[in-house]
């Protein structure tokens, strides 16, 4: 194989960097990226997590973050590259379906996260990903134009009709049958890829990233290579370039071997 000309990487955090059975990152992928960084390649993390979730990960001293899956992206110098909201029409709608309708969903902005309606499935979900469950949101006291990206709490088969009658002006996403994200049309992590490539000058075709859920497809059929981990949903892999082994497995690691990247 030839060796492939890798500048900037991608990584989602949940199921990729970080495993979902020790809620750590791996010692392996923990080493890949020093060598990476050893070697000027660029690592930044592409996920659909809110900026105010992600200080677990911190210490690896990644070059940016793209974070509520393309809606906020940040460097590691606080200096934001990007930001774009829900439309308020699109949040305003989801108040009042929830007036009339049993609905459980969390609201993102910049500065917070909160939940209406946490049921046993919800906290096991948070609890799955060791993160503790938002607050409660007083629907009347909700700033709809600061709304990064929402999360709405319904099964794939509910999702068309709820995003067409409910929120038209926005785009979901999931990685989990639980619920899906959900960010302004248009919006995904392609949209951050292509903004850190710019604020660094990489060539798209010398980028890479990996991933493992629905969220991830956009950024992975992107970037010049697109990696699949081995734990990924069926229809991550099947876009994927490669497929490596699992996150607890050194999936991480074991891809970029294969590369000849590290």
């Amino acid at each position: 194989m030839q060796n492939p000309i890798v500048k900037a990487i991608f990584f989602d955090i949940d199921g990729t960097l970080l495993s979902f059975t020790t809620h750590e990152v791996p010692k392996s992928t923990q080493k890949a990226i020093t060598l990476l960084k050893e070697k000027g390649i660029k690592v930044i993390v592409s996920t659909g997590r809110s900026i105010n979730s992600i200080d677990h990960i911190k210490y690896l001293n990644f070059d940016g973050y793209i974070t509520f899956n393309g809606g906020y992206c940040i460097t590691t110098e606080n200096e934001i590259l990007f930001k774009q909201t829900i439309d308020p029409k699109d949040v305003n709608a989801i108040l009042a379906h929830a007036k009339t309708q049993s609905l459980s969903f969390s609201l993102m902005s910049e500065q917070e996260i909160t939940i209406h309606d946490v049921t046993p499935e919800i906290a096991g979900m948070y609890a799955h990903l060791n993160l503790p469950v938002p607050p409660t949101v007083e629907m009347d006291q909700v700033d709809a134009s600061s709304i990064l990206q929402a999360n709405i709490f319904i099964g794939p088969e509910q999702e068309n009709e709820f995003m067409k009658s409910v929120m038209p002006n926005s785009v979901a996403s999931r990685w989990t049958p639980l619920f899906a994200d959900v960010n302004p049309k248009g919006l995904s992590k392609k949209v951050g890829i292509d903004i850190f490539c710019k604020y660094f000058g990489v060539p798209l075709e010398q980028t890479m990233a990996f991933g493992d859920g629905g969220n991830d497809i956009t950024m992975l059929k992107h970037v010049g290579i697109g990696i699949a981990m081995g734990n990924a949903n069926p229809e991550v892999k099947e876009i994927a370039d490669y497929i490596t082994s699992e996150v607890d497995e050194n999936g991480i690691w074991n891809a970029l071997k294969n590369y000849r990247v590290i």
